[in-house]
């Protein structure tokens, strides 16, 4: 019998990387739920995903520190003695949506610190441990082609993942190794909703040619095809899932 596929999912306790982590499992993934700080939350995902009969762990880690990152890769592998998918969700938004001039430097250096050095940390630990014909996909956000205003140093972090993640999978030609980005539009969870007034809820909603709000499922669907058997063939691509937004 073929050995089930591990997949360490970042940033998993709530929102789109619960989704994305309770999907996987779902598919037959074991998942590692990593988190930074609710354990209880993480704990109910790895509840949810026991309750259907698949197999997870919570492992804390802050994904900007590299000694941590480590820690839980060393955990996955003690668990399930190999790693194949790595899905890097964690991310940091401020709700207050500053503009760039209103942009104090707590709020731009825990954005680099995880949006950029997290997934650094992480794809630099994956080069080397991961197994051959790994799958890698990192969250990015449709904003890098909105451009909207008070999104400035969130949209810049998330651009750089994006370029990163391209050369990366140049990078790891011969390995069989897979990167490849998903990009949100607005999508209803606390990270999104937080700080908005129900008027600029309801105006994102109308923005896209759907006319409604992105859900968790809809990434976790898009995740689940980028590091499956069908997408074979797509490497190192930005795929945009926001209706049709930009």
């Amino acid at each position: 019998m073929k050995a089930a596929q591990v997949a360490i999912v970042t940033g998993a306790s709530r929102g789109i990387g619960a989704e994305i982590a309770k999907h996987l499992a779902r598919d037959g993934y074991q998942v590692v739920v990593n988190y930074a700080s609710n354990a209880a939350e993480a704990d109910k995902v790895v509840q949810d995903i026991a309750a259907v009969g698949g197999k997870a762990i919570a492992v804390k880690a802050n994904v900007a520190d590299a000694t941590e990152v480590a820690a839980m890769f060393d955990a996955a592998e003690k668990a399930f003695g190999k790693i194949d998918v790595l899905i890097n969700n964690a991310g940091v938004m401020p709700s207050h949506l500053p503009t760039l001039t209103d942009t104090d430097d707590k709020a731009f250096d825990s954005m680099v610190a995880i949006n950029i050095k997290g997934t650094f940390n992480t794809l630099r630990l994956a080069a080397k441990r991961m197994e051959q014909g790994g799958r890698i996909v990192n969250l990015s956000t449709s904003i890098v082609g909105t451009t909207l205003p008070g999104y400035s140093v969130y949209g810049a972090t998330k651009a750089a993942v994006e370029t990163m993640s391209q050369i990366f999978a140049k990078e790891l030609r011969g390995r069989g190794i897979r990167v490849n980005v998903v990009a949100p539009g607005p999508v209803a969870t606390e990270l999104f909703l937080t700080g908005k007034t129900p008027e600029r809820i309801e105006a994102l909603s109308k923005m896209a040619p759907l006319e409604r709000l992105g859900q968790p499922d809809d990434v976790a669907k898009t995740v689940s095809f980028l590091v499956g058997e069908q997408s074979g063939w797509v490497n190192g691509q930005v795929l945009r899932v926001n209706g049709g937004l930009v």
